[in-house]
């Protein structure tokens, strides 16, 4: 089942890109309270994983307000991030100008399953809370692997769900009851925080997700769990 952030005709892609359209002003606040600022760890954790081999050419897609287009411009010559939400690039672009690093990292508005980019472009794609609001998975799955390098890695940090008691039961009453609550008081759009548990419980998860990124031609495909499990890092290799 498709799951999408409005109860209206208009697709998925138009629905997330009209929702991070409306919330990109408090996106980031909403990260830090809804986190705890514990994302930003994880995020730290995704640039160690790239770190460990050379990268030239990153793309980051879904990079939404750039943070980690951000930190991977400290390990590559040439960062581009991709976001269909053009509210989201134009937070980014802000934080990229104050950070100084407009010289070095390049933002356009594009679908991952549609990359404005020549095959074997990049040496490694990165994308953080983003593969769960793609339109058809595999298409964006497969758009990120054409752009790849032979041998690129494919870096993906998404949400997931914690198995173990009580941290399971904890963890699914914040973000089922508490964290939509805030993300409506603060971000004012009703839908938006009351999608991503939902788009979080139907995302396929642990090998499940690793079957899918071999079905689109990935290999040596690993899951790493982080916090408990509620976000997992899955690295790949074309």
């Amino acid at each position: 089942m498709t799951v999408k952030p409005y109860a209206d005709d208009a697709s998925k892609r138009e629905q997330v890109e009209r929702m991070f359209d409306n919330i990109s002003p408090r996106y980031d606040l909403l990260n830090r309270l809804c986190s705890l600022g514990i994302d930003q760890g994880w995020r730290r954790k995704t640039m160690q994983e790239l770190a460990k081999e050379p990268v030239d050419q990153l793309l980051d897609v879904a990079t939404g307000t750039a943070d980690l287009a951000i930190m991977g411009a400290d390990l590559a010559k040439h960062v581009i991030g991709a976001d269909i939400s053009q509210g989201m690039l134009d937070q980014g672009s802000v934080k990229i100008d104050k950070a100084g690093m407009a010289s070095r990292i390049e933002l356009v508005q594009a679908d991952a399953a549609e990359l404005p980019f020549a095959e074997a472009t990049f040496d490694a794609v990165t994308v953080a809370f983003g593969v769960r609001n793609f339109e058809v998975l595999e298409n964006g799955i497969r758009g990120m692997a054409r752009v790849l390098k032979p041998g690129g890695r494919l870096l993906v940090l998404e949400f997931s769900n914690p198995q173990r008691a009580p941290f399971k039961q904890l963890f699914r009453f914040y973000f089922h009851h508490v964290m939509p609550l805030i993300g409506k008081l603060v971000s004012r759009d009703n839908a938006a925080y009351s999608y991503l548990p939902e788009s979080v419980d139907a995302f396929p998860q642990g090998n499940a997700f690793l079957a899918v990124l071999k079905r689109c031609g990935l290999k040596e495909g690993k899951a790493r769990t982080l916090t408990f499990g509620v976000a997992t890092l899955y690295v790949a290799r074309k």
